[in-house]
């Protein structure tokens, strides 16, 4: 066989089970031999959605996924998504053609593009060599969870090389080692042990506190059982970052996100903690709003399993460097079980009242502004959740409108929200859908992409139909750009160049083969209604004619880290 050949049959040994991509000539063989090896392959129209599609693969499946690209413009088209992945550390192959030769018009420097973005350049560079290097592309993905591009030369792909003796032994080669190399992502813990003084230094920490709240991001997706083991014997109130949204669902002391998307209550329980932890999540300025959310005078603890993430954002008095789960089953095992589990810490009847009545958004007051042909985007959303099946993945574009569907959409667990927003690029929404979907297919797949965001995607409307996955794509249509519409307008800025005339988005969408409604009104939801019944042999696009004149409460805190 070729090295292509062999690329494709050691990462199908390996365990990549899906790939997505848009085939050219540098990508043609190793895409084939993917496909030929068992992998399943999903065709995108545009390389930036094919990585956003892989990428949202990986994350709710769990599993390394792979993207392929043409050389070039191949892979300049796919680096927004790229950065995205890297940024997310998200366990992705991106097998990318190399035009080598200088004079080639193809030709650039693809190891120093990814790496500027993040993510970590391999290069396959014999023939000798080619299986082993594509193990140790996988290894990298997966055990220190990074987008990783493989570099495939063009002349080196194309030589003839040994069929890989045993894949099987090459699977279980990489399966086995669990260790980087030295040097290699040094700070990331070997196999999440923490360190027994800083264990122990946390549970003081936590033995002291009357008013713990958890914070779980990213990090802490695989713990719930742990988390909700800890917080119940310390009496622990819990909650997420954006990334984590659903984790808790189901518990009665879960306020759901920290950060700018919080409720009320949320923000008033946690700005009164004496000790926030950290699992797994960055408490970065979204997830602490700028660190107004961390009380004067309360301790601060972050767990995660790579050290130098420890205080990156805000000031920790302990970092622990470990597995999440881990951590949190030493400590409950440390600690013991509750004397009073009815009132413990911060929980106690009263919280546990408040957090019933006032939890979600959906039980805040507001003044309904629907009306001259457009529907308030908080009265459209709110409408949606009643509609939509419990089980279903909420995929969420970036904008000003981001906040209405990842506030007011519930979600059944950490499996049913998918937030590609670490790079905050407008645009790739739908292919998180799509990759969304593919991942779940057991789950009613929703995507919820601003009027912008959905004509920069719009290219992979076709490829929802092709596939036939039966998704719901809601747009929040306010003809704008409207994060910039807020955030010039009050200073008296001309607004042409980020406003537009009305787009026909539902005829567009019927264009590629879907169904459409346009809804102006709570009125024409009936028609979301009808679709959701079935057959739901087509996708479905809502139009929705939103509200726009105020900017949102979330955008003005993310306008202070501009």
């Amino acid at each position: 066989m070729i090295v292509a050949e062999a690329v494709g049959r050691v990462l199908a040994a390996c365990g990549v089970e899906t790939a997505f991509g848009l085939v050219g000539s540098g990508n043609f063989h190793v895409t084939n031999a993917l496909v030929a090896h068992g992998v399943r392959f999903f065709a995108a129209r545009h390389e930036g959605g094919a990585v956003t599609m892989a990428d949202a693969y990986a994350r709710m499946s769990g599993r390394v996924a792979a993207v392929t690209v043409h050389q070039g413009p191949g892979l300049t088209n796919a680096l927004t998504g790229i950065a995205e992945a890297a940024k997310s550390r998200t366990p992705l192959i991106v097998l990318a053609g190399e035009a080598t030769d200088v004079r080639s018009n193809f030709h650039i420097d693809q190891s120093a593009l990814v790496a500027a973005v993040g993510a970590v350049p391999m290069r396959i560079t014999s023939p000798e060599d080619a299986a082993e290097q594509t193990a140790r592309a996988y290894q990298v993905a997966r055990d220190q969870r990074r987008t990783v591009l493989l570099n495939l030369p063009l002349d080196v792909q194309s030589m003839p090389c040994a069929a890989p003796e045993a894949p099987i032994k090459t699977r279980a080669a990489v399966l086995a080692a669990g260790r980087p190399d030295a040097g290699e992502a040094a700070d990331v813990t070997a196999a999440g042990r923490p360190d027994a003084g800083e264990v122990a230094e946390l549970a003081r920490l936590i033995g002291e506190s009357r008013r713990p709240v958890f914070i779980a991001g990213r990090g802490a997706r695989h713990a719930r059982r742990e988390l909700e083991g800890l917080a119940g014997a310390v009496g622990a109130l819990l909650a997420t970052s954006a990334v984590a949204k659903g984790l808790f669902r189901g518990s009665p002391w879960d306020l759901d996100v920290s950060g700018g998307f919080a409720t009320p209550l949320a923000a008033e329980l946690i700005g009164d903690a004496d000790l926030i932890v950290g699992w797994g999540c960055a408490l970065n300025m979204w997830t602490t709003r700028h660190g107004t959310l961390i009380p004067p005078g309360a301790k601060v603890a972050q767990v995660d399993l790579d050290r130098a993430a420890l205080g990156a954002h805000v000031p920790v008095d302990l970092g622990v460097a470990g597995d999440v789960a881990q951590v949190a089953s030493t400590l409950t095992g440390r600690l013991g079980p509750p004397a009073d589990p009815d009132v413990l810490g911060y929980r106690s009847p009263e919280v546990a009242r408040r957090i019933k009545a006032e939890g979600r958004w959906q039980a805040v007051p507001y003044d309904d502004e629907s009306g001259g042909g457009r529907i308030d985007p908080r009265t459209l959303t709110i409408a949606l959740d009643d509609l939509l099946p419990t089980e279903r993945i909420v995929a969420v574009d970036s904008g000003n409108f981001m906040g209405y569907p990842s506030m007011f959409l519930d979600v059944p667990d950490e499996g049913g929200f998918c937030f590609t927003q670490a790079f905050q690029s407008v645009g790739l929404g739908l292919a998180t859908a799509v990759g969304a979907a593919v991942a779940r297919p057991d789950r009613l797949a929703v995507a919820a992409l601003g009027d912008g965001g959905a004509l920069m995607g719009l290219a992979e409307l076709e490829t929802v139909v092709r596939l036939g996955l039966p998704m719901m794509v809601v747009v929040y249509d306010d003809e704008a750009y409207g994060a910039e519409v807020h955030h010039f307008r009050p200073h008296g800025d001309p607004l042409d160049t980020v406003t537009f005339p009305p787009a026909d988005l539902a005829a567009i969408a019927r264009g590629h083969g879907f169904a459409a409604v346009t809804v102006t009104g709570e009125g024409d939801l009936a028609g979301v209604a009808e679709w959701l019944k079935g057959p739901r042999d087509r996708p479905l696009l809502v139009d929705a004619k939103i509200t726009g004149e105020r900017g949102s409460w979330w955008l003005e805190e993310a306008f202070k880290g501009h």
